[in-house]
């Protein structure tokens, strides 16, 4: 497996894994308004008209393949202005390669590039606290609860949904 940055013929495939998703499957128009859900605004969003990444505010979007096939999405944004902490977001694996390992390697490879070639100090995470198994697959590559960071709520579908705050230090990372 290896990632490489998103490119639009991966629109298709990644939407088509937001319809699976049962949490994309809650949100509300409100909250589908934030988040490129369709292939036409995902492009939109990652690219611009000469069809060159878009790499605004720090944004990152990655795309993680094996065996030529598209298996999983992620997005790296830098979190402050010393560009040392770094979030991983929007992570979703194709929902038939789950529990085959897909998540961890990407992931681990995420990791990889976030503190070896984006020289991060800090790598931070938001699950839902009801995503057991997103919750595991984070800590298996060492994502554990930011005892610093507050969780928050979100609300869906009328019910609040408490976010934990995961992180990894580049220290951690090295051992």
């Amino acid at each position: 497996m290896f990632l490489r940055h998103y490119k639009p013929c991966d629109a298709k495939k990644i939407v088509s894994w937001c319809k699976d998703e049962r949490i994309f499957q809650l949100w509300g128009g409100e909250r589908f308004g934030k988040f490129p859900i369709t292939e036409k605004v995902m492009n939109n969003k990652y690219f611009n008209e000469n069809g060159d990444c878009i790499e605004e505010d720090n944004f990152y979007p990655m795309t993680a393949v094996n065996d030529g096939e598209t298996v999983g999405h992620f997005i790296i944004r830098y979190l402050n202005g010393d560009l040392k902490i770094l979030r991983f977001g929007w992570v979703i694996v194709d929902e038939s390669k789950r529990g085959c390992g897909y998540g961890q390697n990407m992931l681990t490879l995420g990791l990889k590039y976030a503190f070896e070639i984006m020289m991060a100090d800090k790598v931070t995470i938001g699950v839902f606290e009801n995503n057991t198994p997103a919750y595991r697959c984070y800590q298996s590559v060492g994502f554990h609860k930011d005892e610093n960071a507050e969780d928050y709520f979100e609300e869906i579908q009328g019910k609040m949904q408490r976010i934990i705050e995961l992180e990894i230090t580049k220290e951690e990372y090295q051992r």
